[in-house]
């Protein structure tokens, strides 16, 4: 549903969950926010003169009868020294759910009306406080799972990609300036050949790959990597699950065929989210039941992103065990389980450890750690880049990298028209020249009150 946000209304919306707590935090913003909310705050003449940045203890009254609502503590921010850009004023009331709803209808009373998702980041974000990256990343903050992610989304609310972007628009714009001063002047005006700088176009290629490649860990830190347990029955897929997990999720037995279904969990691997799933043993069995639990097990493994493939380390590897590993498809990390009862065998390609003991965990967290830093494709740290930005990231790439295809032949036309791909591509990113259609896809998949 297309949203109309007016910047000229003045908006309230609760910034904190609607669940109980200690406090709840009710944000308004406007260009008469304060003389609206000073309608319904029993020291009126105190808010409409009070200085950005300060606060002030009072109750919030009901706008008709009087009668007090709330103890409050309001925080003011003056334009254009906001989160906005323009007047904001904060509630913080009690967090009882009855109390914030009534904050909310007197609020209404006097003239507010409810935020749409995203709206104060909208108006932020228009009145130039942050580009459209910066906007993204606020999102992403709010969404972070793990401390990598937090980490990358707050580079990126500081800057680092408009800054990134900015670089690249700055050399994509001298690059067409030279190509303009051929297009414009027959080559006999001109004392010496204006030369296309392919340095400079390599240069800003290399900085859109490397925030294209950023893409790839982001989503990885969002998602969540998918990794199962596979192996034959009885090799202490469960066991190393439940160890993984450091709880007791799965059912663990000597008796074969113990898991007919698959399990799912989630957990952190060297800052990566990790969706775990402990699937049925792999074996032949005329159990209509288990039968159709290793079939969703086959089904699983063809979907995550990595196989941890478990043998036992008392049968060793099996050509039973090679028949199953051939079919899988996925990447496949071999670990030999049990080696509390036997030593791995000679020449064994895998991760030795314990489930029972937990001997060797920490060598295969090790492992798992490299392998989706390896997935990531980067050791530095990412930025928050979501799918919107790399398909135009991409977009931008595949023009530059045509214009450097095209100057080799002193295609001037061609290089012209993809330079202008390129830096349409990047305005985008950073909302320069972004459609009302494109900004209501972003901001509408905010939160209310953000």
């Amino acid at each position: 549903m297309k949203r109309e946000y007016d910047t000229e209304d003045d908006i309230a919306a609760l910034a904190t969950p609607r669940a109980v707590g200690a406090i709840a935090v009710i944000r308004t913003s406007g260009k008469r926010c304060l003389e609206k909310a000073a309608r319904c705050f029993s020291r009126p003449k105190a808010l409409k003169a009070v200085e950005g940045g300060t606060f002030l203890y009072g109750k919030i009254l009901h706008p008709t009868t009087k009668e007090p609502i709330d103890d409050v503590i309001v925080s003011v921010s003056r334009a254009p020294r906001s989160y906005t850009g323009g007047d904001c004023l904060e509630i913080s009331c009690h967090g009882g759910i009855p109390g914030v709803d009534a904050v909310l209808a007197a609020l209404r009373e006097v003239g507010f009306r409810d935020a749409e998702p995203g709206e104060f980041t909208m108006r932020a974000f228009i009145n130039g406080k942050l580009d459209l990256t910066q906007a993204e990343a606020v999102a992403s903050l709010i969404d972070a799972k793990t401390k990598a992610m937090h980490t990358a989304s707050l580079r990126t609310l500081d800057g680092a990609v408009s800054r990134e972007l900015s670089e690249i628009r700055r050399i994509l714009i001298d690059v067409s300036a030279a190509v303009e001063v051929q297009l414009d002047y027959a080559e006999d005006d001109l004392d010496d050949a204006v030369v296309v700088p392919a340095a400079e176009l390599e240069e800003a290629a290399l900085r859109l790959r490397r925030l294209s490649d950023s893409y790839k860990v982001g989503r990885l830190m969002r998602e969540g990597v998918k990794i199962a347990l596979a192996g034959r029955t009885n090799s202490g897929k469960s066991s190393l699950f439940n160890r993984l997990l450091n709880e007791e999720r799965s059912i663990v037995s000597d008796i074969h065929g113990t898991t007919r279904d698959y399990l799912e969990e989630s957990v952190t691997i060297a800052g990566f989210p990790v969706v775990l799933y402990d699937t049925a043993g792999l074996r032949r069995s005329d159990d209509r039941i288990e039968a159709e639990g290793i079939e969703r097990a086959h089904r699983i493994l063809d979907a995550c992103d990595l196989v941890l493939y478990v043998v036992n380390a008392v049968d060793g590897e099996t050509d039973e065990d090679c028949r199953r590993l051939e079919r899988i498809r996925t990447p496949i990390l071999k670990v030999i389980n049990k080696i509390d009862l036997k030593a791995p065998p000679a020449g064994f390609n895998g991760i030795p450890v314990s489930a029972a003991t937990g001997e060797g965990l920490s060598g295969l967290i090790e492992a798992l750690a490299d392998r989706l830093k390896s997935e990531a494709g980067t050791s530095e740290p990412p930025f928050a880049v979501n799918e919107r930005q790399s398909q135009l990231v991409r977009q931008a790439l595949t023009a530059v990298e045509a214009a450097l295809t095209d100057n080799g032949g002193a295609v001037l036309d061609g290089i012209a028209i993809e330079l202008k791909e390129a830096l349409d591509a990047v305005g985008e990113l950073t909302g320069e020249t972004a459609s009302p259609d494109i900004l209501d896809a972003v901001f509408s998949r905010f939160c209310v009150g953000k």
